[in-house]
């Protein structure tokens, strides 16, 4: 029987740091992918109240209205089916009729998200009308 203890090589207990580099590195990747950053510096504004006089009535003005929860409706209720660009823009050229340039009134509700007025102008813009005017409510 050999009851000794066997020796250990020189320099004592060997630590592989291989796998732990390997782990410290996909933590970091992970970490990295899944961080959001927060901007604390944004700027707090409030928008202006409109105040003048109302403007006079031009020719066939083509009124986009937009709901609180961004739903389309085009000259007192004619609701669109959808939200989609194409269908906004179909019925923004029906509405102009032969007219190339038609003034349109964007009257979007306070809480109306943006991406809708966006898409509202950029209807408008793709159609080639340019003179787009907003509507506001007056201050009491």
């Amino acid at each position: 029987m050999n009851l000794r203890r066997q020796r250990r090589e020189s320099g004592g207990l060997r630590i592989n740091l291989t796998p732990l580099i390997d782990t410290i590195f996909i933590l970091l990747i992970f970490f990295m992918m899944t961080t959001t950053f927060n901007r604390q510096s944004q700027l707090q504004i409030n928008l202006p109240e409109a105040k003048g006089e109302q403007a006079a009535e031009e020719q066939k003005t083509i009124r986009i209205v937009i709901s609180a929860d961004g739903n389309y409706a085009l000259n007192e209720g004619k609701k669109l089916i959808n939200n989609q660009l194409d269908t906004l823009e179909a019925a923004l050229k029906q509405q102009a009729g032969e007219t190339t340039d038609p003034p349109l009134l964007i009257s979007a509700d306070a809480n109306a998200p943006h991406y809708a007025v966006m898409k509202a102008m950029e209807a408008a813009r793709n159609l080639g009308f340019v003179r787009l005017n907003f509507e506001a409510q007056q201050p009491e």
